[in-house]
């Protein structure tokens, strides 16, 4: 079955988001050291998002297998660390503004936000087997062993590209594709 990468909708929320990578892009001074430890964090990011997104069927099951039995928030977790390795690529004051700005941002208001929206929802869709979930396994930083009961004999809980798709993280490829490039072709620019 071919998948089309659908790109999400434009939101007008997503404007800053929009304004920053231009920013980003203005004032980032690649270097090939910052460009290759940024791109080693964009790529494990990238790949806890793929691994991630192949086991959420949102709403419907609470996702406890794959990433999920490690820890509760593996997509904000790849999204930190991405957006962490594009500040590490951009090098010079894009850096030195960005990537405390970025911090902040994310574990003052985004992710608290976040946490208790998602949570509030999950725990009126999963009741209990979210709370002894979420009292078993940590939100952000994973755990060093799965603490999440995870059936591997079950096929709905091994990773899956129809899930994968479904949740739209190609389209995420897609975009850290371009970013990467555009970050490579910087020095080239004449901006």
């Amino acid at each position: 079955m071919r998948y089309a990468v659908r790109m999400p909708p434009f939101a007008l929320r997503l404007i800053p988001t929009y304004a920053a990578v231009v920013v980003l892009l203005l004032l980032a001074r690649p270097t090939a050291l910052g460009f290759a430890v940024g791109t080693v964090l964009v790529v494990i990011g990238a790949a806890i998002r793929i691994w991630s997104a192949g086991h959420l069927v949102k709403t419907e099951r609470l996702a406890t297998t794959g990433p999920y039995a490690y820890l509760r928030h593996p997509l904000y977790l790849g999204t930190l660390l991405i957006v962490l390795g594009f500040a590490i690529i951009a090098g010079g004051v894009a850096s030195a503004v960005l990537l405390p700005a970025l911090l902040l941002w994310f574990f003052v208001y985004y992710y608290p936000y976040k946490n208790r929206i998602e949570s509030a929802r999950l725990e009126r869709l999963f009741g209990d087997d979210f709370a002894a979930y979420q009292a078993a396994v940590p939100a952000l930083f994973p755990s060093r062993w799965p603490r999440a009961a995870s059936p591997g004999s079950d096929a709905a809980c091994r990773w899956s590209a129809e899930l994968f798709h479904a949740n739209h993280e190609a389209a995420t490829l897609l975009g850290l594709c371009v970013g990467l490039c555009a970050l490579a072709l910087r020095p080239f620019l004449p901006i």
